[in-house]
């Protein structure tokens, strides 16, 4: 897949800034980001879908000054590999139980779960706060046979942790064919043979239950995808959701309770925000 890189520098006081733009540019269908070691981000798009006019739209409205977009540059059709290896996230260590990391990291802790992400261009490398609050909230989750679904998996690490935990089956859905081929390489790199992995989106649930769904997407989708994970999930169910900031759970909260899902958990990491609902 062709991609276009964008160079943004960011020059705020305000530490939560870039985490704004990767947002808002998540919302308009960048899917990669990656935080250069001048401080400045470099974002990522597949070609066929950058649209200058979206994207000054968005900066034109920007909250925050401080944001400015220095370049545009067509990618090469390449191995994101090489990218991450130059500019690698370093390992990520959640609680005192998971260590994630890529297979070019050398001299690490031992902990009880190890993932191992080859992450390309696909999201979720632990990295962000919403990734690891869903990661924290699944190590204190009983998911000993429970059939679970990662939604808009990206790299699959939750997928991956909840195998890891006990949950069976699993199941990963992600609507970027880069994704669905980088989350089957994980599972394979974690020893994982036997995780469904789909291409698609939420209209692939019609028929299918799950007792946990996880869901690290951007308001806009939960909202819309809402009905669809509702009427898949288990009574008794469990939801998982982030890629929202915490003024953002009142509108989704709204929309939950129209479906028969109730608040169990709130947590928050720099103003990003995880709602647990139950379905009772």
């Amino acid at each position: 897949m062709q991609y276009t890189q964008v160079l943004f520098s960011v020059d705020s006081e305000l530490g939560f800034v870039q985490d704004v733009l990767t947002q808002q540019l998540a919302d308009i269908g960048f899917e990669s980001f990656v935080e250069q070691a001048d401080g400045r981000l470099a974002a990522y798009i597949p070609t066929c879908n950058f649209d200058t006019a979206n994207l000054k739209s968005m900066l034109d409205s920007f909250p925050f000054e401080g944001v400015r977009l220095l370049e545009t540059t067509l990618c090469e059709d390449k191995d994101w590999n090489e990218e991450w290896e130059q500019n690698s996230f370093q390992p990520i260590q959640i609680g005192s139980d998971c260590l994630i990391h890529a297979p070019f990291h050398k001299n690490l802790p031992q902990c009880k779960y190890d993932i191992v992400i080859n992450p390309k261009m696909a999201f979720g490398t632990g990295t962000h706060q919403t990734t690891s609050l869903i990661l924290s909230r699944l190590l204190q989750t009983n998911l000993q046979g429970k059939s679970l679904l990662d939604m808009g998996c990206g790299t699959a690490v939750l997928g991956i942790l909840a195998k890891k935990l006990g949950a069976s089956p699993v199941t990963a859905i992600d609507i970027d064919n880069w994704c669905t081929e980088n989350a089957a390489e994980n599972c394979m790199l974690n020893g994982i043979s036997d995780m469904e992995i789909l291409l698609g989106d939420a209209k692939l649930l019609e028929g299918r239950s799950f007792d946990i769904i996880l869901a690290n997407i951007n308001r806009n989708i939960l909202l819309m995808d809402m009905p669809h994970y509702a009427a898949s999930l288990n009574n008794g169910g469990i939801l998982i959701m982030s890629g929202f900031y915490t003024d953002d759970i009142p509108v989704l909260m709204e929309e939950a309770k129209k479906h028969g899902l109730v608040q169990a958990e709130h947590l928050s990491k720099d103003n990003w925000a995880m709602l647990e609902l139950h379905k009772e």
